[in-house]
Order: C-alpha cells, then sequence, then structure tokens
C-alpha cells in the first residue's frame, strides 16, 4: 500500500476526529448549561433518564461525553446511581446517531457546509451565532475527513495484500478485541464504527465481521468514563462500572446469537437496507436498542452488583471539616460541564460554616462563652482556607472550556466567596468585642441585647434565603430578601438613636455603647453581603 494512500487515510481520520472534536465542544459551550440542567432535573426515574440519555447524546453527538458527565454528577451528590443507570442506558441508543448520519453519505456537500460555517464565524459579530456557527464548522470538518478516508479506503481495493488481510479476518474473538482496542486508543465508539462502515461500504470487510468489530466498540466506549472515575468516589466509579457492566453484558449476549443465528440476523438487518454502510449503521443501532430493551428490567439488579466490584464507603466529608475541600480540588473528579455546579456546592458549605460561625461569635458575646469564642477564631481559618482555595480553583476553571452560561457566572462566584469570607470576618469581629467585654468587664443593657438579638434574628432569615436562592435557585425568596434588607437597614438606623438615647440617659456606658454599635452595624453589613449573594448569578444571566 502506497505512502500516499496511508496518509490520506490518516489525514481524512485526523479531520474526522478533530471535526467532531470541534463539533461536540462547540454544542456543550452553547447548550452545555441547558443540557446539564435537563439531566439533573429530568432523571427521576430509570425511563425518562434513558430517554433523556438518548436525546443528550444524540445532540452532543458522544456518549463518552455523556457518561464522563453522569459520572461527574454521580461524584457530586447531584444524581443517585439508580438514576444514572437509566441515563447511561440511553446514552448507548443515542450515539448510534453518528453513525446513522455518517451512513447518509454528505461528503458532497460537507465543503459547502464547511465554508459557510466558516464565513459566518469570520464576518459575524455576534458571538452566540459565531458559537453557533462553530457546530457547522466541526459538522464540515467531519464529513470532509469522511470523504478523505472513503477516497484512502477505494484505493486499498488496488492493493491485493491488504484485501487479502482484511478478508482473511474471520475470528469473531479477534474482531471484538479490534473494536474494544481501537475505540479504547480513539476513545470514540462512534469514530471507530463510521470507520469500519466506510471499510464495508468498499467491500474490505465483511457483514458478518462488522458486527463482531461493533460489540468490541461498544466494550471500548466505556474508557473514557473508566479513566474519568479513577479520580472520583466510589459512586463515581459505580457509575462507570454500570456502563461496562452494560455493554459486557450485552457483548456477550449477541455474541452468542451471532454464534448460533448470524446468517438470519444478517437477513434481518439486510431487509432495512442492504447497502454495506447503512447496514453497519443499522446493526449497530439495533444492537444497542436491544441490549436496553432487554437489560433496563434488570438495571437496579446491574446497580447493586457495582456495589460487588467497588465495595466500601467513601470517608464521609463533613461541611465543618476543616481545611478541606469536599465538592472540588485536585482530589474530586473534574468535568468542564459540572465545574460550576461543583463550586456552588462548595460555596454553600462555606456559607453555611459562615453562618453557624456568627450565630457563635454573637452567643459568645452575649454569653461570653471561652470555648465558643475560641472557636470562632478556629473555624474564621478554615473560611479563610476555603476563601484562597475556591478562588484559585475558579481562576483554573476560567481556562477551560466551559459551557457559556457557567462562563458567565464565574465573575460572579469571585464576588460571591468574597462576599462569605467577609461575613466571616464580622463574625470573627464580633469575637473581638466578645474578648474585648471579658477582658475589660463590660455589660449590656436588657434593650441593648434584646435589641442585637432581633437584628440577628433578621440577618440569618436573609442568610437563610440568600444561600437559597443562590445554591438552589429558588428565586420565589428575591422579594423576601429585599423587604428583610430593607427592614435591617430601618432596624440599624433605628436601634442606633436608642443607643444614642441609652447614653444620654446613663443607662449604659460607653463602652458597652462602643460594642453595641459596631456589631449592629456589623450586622447591617452582613445583610448587604447576603444580598450580594442572593442577585449575584441572577445578574450574571442578566448580562
Amino acid at each position: 500500500m502506497g505512502l500516499t494512500v496511508l496518509l490520506a487515510m490518516f489525514g481524512g481520520l485526523g479531520l474526522f476526529l478533530y471535526g467532531m472534536r470541534v463539533m461536540s465542544d462547540s454544542i456543550e459551550k452553547v447548550a452545555g448549561a441547558k443540557l446539564r440542567n435537563i439531566l439533573e432535573k429530568l432523571t427521576t426515574n430509570r425511563f425518562t433518564g434513558m430517554l433523556v440519555g438518548i436525546i443528550f447524546t444524540g445532540i452532543i453527538q458522544s456518549s463518552s461525553a455523556c457518561t464522563v458527565m453522569v459520572v461527574s454528577f454521580v461524584n457530586s451528590g447531584l444524581m443517585n446511581l439508580y438514576q444514572a443507570a437509566g441515563v447511561i442506558f440511553g446514552a448507548n441508543i443515542g450515539t448510534t446517531i453518528t453513525s446513522q448520519l455518517v451512513s447518509f453519505n454528505l461528503s458532497e456537500v460537507a465543503p459547502v457546509i464547511l465554508l459557510l460555517g466558516v464565513v459566518i464565524v469570520m464576518f459575524c459579530k455576534k458571538q452566540n451565532v459565531v458559537k453557533l456557527a462553530e457546530i457547522v464548522v466541526g459538522f464540515g470538518i467531519l464529513f470532509l475527513g469522511l470523504s478523505n478516508m472513503s477516497g484512502a479506503m477505494a484505493s486499498m481495493k488496488d492493493h491485493p495484500q491488504v484485501v487479502s488481510l482484511l478478508s482473511s479476518l474471520d475470528n469473531p474473538f479477534m474482531a471484538i478485541l479490534i473494536g474494544t482496542v481501537l475505540t479504547a486508543i480513539i476513545q470514540s465508539s462512534s469514530v471507530t464504527v463510521s470507520i469500519v462502515l466506510l471499510m464495508a461500504n468498499q467491500g474490505l470487510i465483511p457483514k458478518e465481521i462488522t458486527l463482531f468489530i461493533i460489540l468490541g466498540c461498544n466494550i471500548g466506549a466505556c474508557t473514557p468514563a473508566l479513566l474519568s472515575s479513577l479520580a472520583g468516589k466510589r459512586d463515581a466509579k459505580r457509575a462507570a462500572y454500570i456502563h461496562l457492566l452494560f455493554n459486557i453484558i450485552g457483548t456477550v449476549l449477541f455474541f452468542v446469537i451471532f454464534m448460533v443465528a448470524m446468517n438470519p440476523v444478517v437477513n434481518v438487518i439486510d431487509t432495512v437496507s442492504s447497502d454495506p454502510g447503512r447496514f453497519v449503521a443499522n446493526a449497530h443501532t439495533i444492537i444497542k436498542i436491544v441490549q436496553v430493551i432487554i437489560l433496563l428490567p434488570f438495571s437496579n439488579l446491574i446497580v447493586k452488583l457495582t456495589y460487588l466490584l467497588v465495595p466500601g464507603e467513601d470517608e464521609k466529608i463533613g461541611y465543618r471539616a476543616s481545611f478541606q475541600l469536599k465538592y472540588i480540588g485536585d482530589k474530586v473528579l473534574f468535568n468542564p460541564a459540572t465545574a460550576v455546579t461543583d463550586v456552588i456546592k462548595e460555596l454553600d458549605r462555606m456559607a453555611t460554616l459562615a453562618s453557624e460561625n456568627l450565630n457563635r461569635a454573637m452567643n459568645a458575646l452575649i454569653t461570653l462563652d471561652e470555648e465558643d469564642i475560641t472557636e470562632v477564631y478556629e473555624v474564621e481559618k478554615n473560611i479563610d482556607f476555603l476563601n484562597h482555595a475556591i478562588t484559585d480553583y475558579l481562576v483554573k476553571i476560567n481556562q477551560t472550556t466551559l459551557p457559556i452560561e457557567d462562563l458567565k457566572s464565574i465573575g460572579a462566584l469571585f464576588h460571591v466567596v468574597n462576599d462569605i469570607e467577609r461575613i466571616g470576618d464580622h463574625a470573627e469581629n464580633i469575637a473581638d468585642s466578645a474578648r474585648m467585654r471579658q477582658e475589660r468587664g463590660v455589660e449590656f443593657s436588657k434593650d441593648a441585647i434584646a435589641e442585637m438579638g432581633a437584628m440577628m434574628e433578621r440577618v440569618n432569615d436573609i442568610l437563610r434565603y440568600a444561600v437559597e436562592i443562590f445554591a438552589q435557585s429558588k428565586e420565589e425568596h428575591m422579594q423576601d430578601v429585599i423587604r428583610i434588607e430593607d427592614e435591617i437597614d430601618n432596624l440599624e438606623r433605628e436601634y442606633q438613636q436608642s443607643h444614642i438615647d441609652r447614653l444620654t440617659k446613663n443607662e449604659c456606658t460607653p463602652a458597652a455603647g462602643m460594642i453595641f454599635s459596631d456589631v449592629i452595624s456589623g450586622l447591617e453589613r452582613v445583610a448587604d453581603h447576603a444580598t450580594n449573594i442572593a442577585f449575584a448569578i441572577v445578574e450574571s444571566e442578566d448580562e
């Protein structure tokens, strides 16, 4: 086989892989956040999960991207294993759409599609339109690569030694192994099946052997999810094993069927279309659909089997764990599509710490409990650690390929982590006041204690609503935040005047009055930070 043919073959493969990557990445950037939200909300049972998996994978043209995202969701606690099973099953059907597209030979219009996409990217100034055009560019490059590969394979027929070698591939086990290894290397079953489809079109591989190669492709397709789960928790590994078990069990079932009734199977698939390329695409789709029909009723058993393969439980990291990240960081599974979601969960944890510490500090101010004062300072160190660690992580993910909507929220997240850290600082300031009161023997009047308690009660309300809006998107509480923030502003003015009245009547000492004034002002600023947190993501979405 000539060097020119080999170069054309590898050049076409390179274009195909690059086109697939550009198209998939562009779709994730344009619609990744919306697709992720659908994945979160519409996977309550295995049937809806399966449908979501089919649609999701069909849109982004990558079962690997879908399963890796599912593994990330399981790792973050956003999805349980039973929900994940349905999505993974559906993703296996959705991935066959690529081979169906390839089988409808669109190579002739590929240059036109590519040119159209490039012209829009170069001359259009609207970023949303440019991102959509990048999908078209990827689509065009993909089919241009297919055209090159198809031409190179047509030339292979002129080399008897190549035809003889490929025709001699009649060992089912070897065919499965080839499909597995090739897909594991390329990390895309869609690409491997497309190559097999082109070879079948040129008459280089018998139809019967393509079926066994497809089975191998299904097993090799599990590699990306397995690799991504290595850094994850045990449930993330179990999610990856669901994918592996589904394909291994399905491969064994179809291997037996093919060995027992190969001719009837080929005849049935041929009734849809006798074209060799369409045969491969249809076989791929039929195998996956039948696998899902057979195995979906047993999905719960497959999930339970993963607990035997990955026994034990992960070490629990509580929200108060010192100097540890729970949802993000080097020891946690990273995926661009879920990175911002994971940051929000870490910030939710940090906000809970800060809110709890603020209440602890206020309690210490009244009771002068030495243990509470000491713990406020210790927790504040942990909040400072989280502040630096989360900020560093945001800088890191800002340099990766994030969905457009997530990219818009990065700036807001920087502000949120700063607001939470400032709430922690106010708790430390109140602890300082408690220490001062303790050392100087300062006493508060009953009215001052009651007013600080009333102020703290409203601050707790606004903090709770703000964190719910930020972490859980409960925007129905937005008006509550605005109302309470106004109430706290009014209380601050009212209580400062009451403080002045008590001073003029000699009902409190100047030292007590100074601490009271600082605490009331600090709590009002905490309410301002809470309001900033509530509006952060909403305002970033409106930009």
